[in-house]
């Protein structure tokens, strides 16, 4: 039984959709006109690759392994100097899509070079046999062949951001699982918990299906 009116509990839901939205959103932007380029920099430096760099490569890499190496909790407290230096606050979605956005960019990366590498090497030898440039490898080799894994990266960092948006109700970015921590762990209201979770499932399942169709669609093998 609910300890609180359905009016209420509506309201609490749309704010906390609303805030996880700001979050996500302005994260997954951050990581597409960031992530791709990081991607496809440490790919195209590494060895045998159009712009072969050892030690551009190396950096690239390690850069983006120590963000994905550190906790976000932790990631969370080390960026907050930043965080009121951008948005001039450390409260509310808006300062926490500072460390997700940061996370996001160096997830999303990773994947985003993972996807390029299940480009067969072939279809660039031909490209580069016909005299293509570097940069039409890149826009109709590369990116092209590579579409449909980059499609399904962005679905599991979307889904990551999701998770990552509950730990961001620690430093009050609210959200839905701010939510469900507020209702379900402090005022021991399960009922209105599993109903957050139950809507976060349906949010995961609705991203994870349109990413696949897309992707199955973007996908021209």
């Amino acid at each position: 039984m609910l300890r609180i009116s359905i009016a209420e509990l509506i309201e609490n839901l749309i704010k906390a959709f609303y805030e996880t939205f700001i979050m996500c959103s302005t994260s997954i932007a951050l990581a597409i006109l960031l992530g791709v380029p990081i991607g496809l920099f440490i790919y195209i430096t590494s060895k045998g690759m159009l712009l072969e760099n050892k030690i551009l490569n190396v950096i690239g890499g390690f850069l983006v392994n120590i963000i994905r190496s550190t906790p976000f909790v932790i990631l969370l407290v080390l960026l907050i100097p930043i965080t009121k230096m951008i948005v001039g606050s450390t409260i509310g979605p808006l300062a926490a899509s500072v460390p997700l956005a940061v996370v996001a960019v160096a997830f999303f990366a990773r994947l985003v070079e993972n996807a390029l590498c299940e480009v067969e090497k072939g279809v660039i030898e031909a490209a580069m046999a016909t005299g293509a440039s570097n940069f039409m490898i890149i826009k109709d080799v590369l990116l092209a062949e590579a579409f449909p894994g980059i499609i399904r990266g962005l679905t599991v960092t979307m889904i990551s951001l999701i998770g990552y948006s509950a730990m961001a109700g620690i430093v009050g970015g609210g959200g839905i699982g701010d939510l469900a921590i507020r209702f379900g762990y402090y005022r021991y209201q399960t009922d209105v918990m599993l109903i957050t979770v139950a809507l976060l499932i349906a949010l995961v399942q609705i991203i994870q299906t349109a990413g696949d169709l897309i992707a199955k669609k973007a996908d021209r093998r």
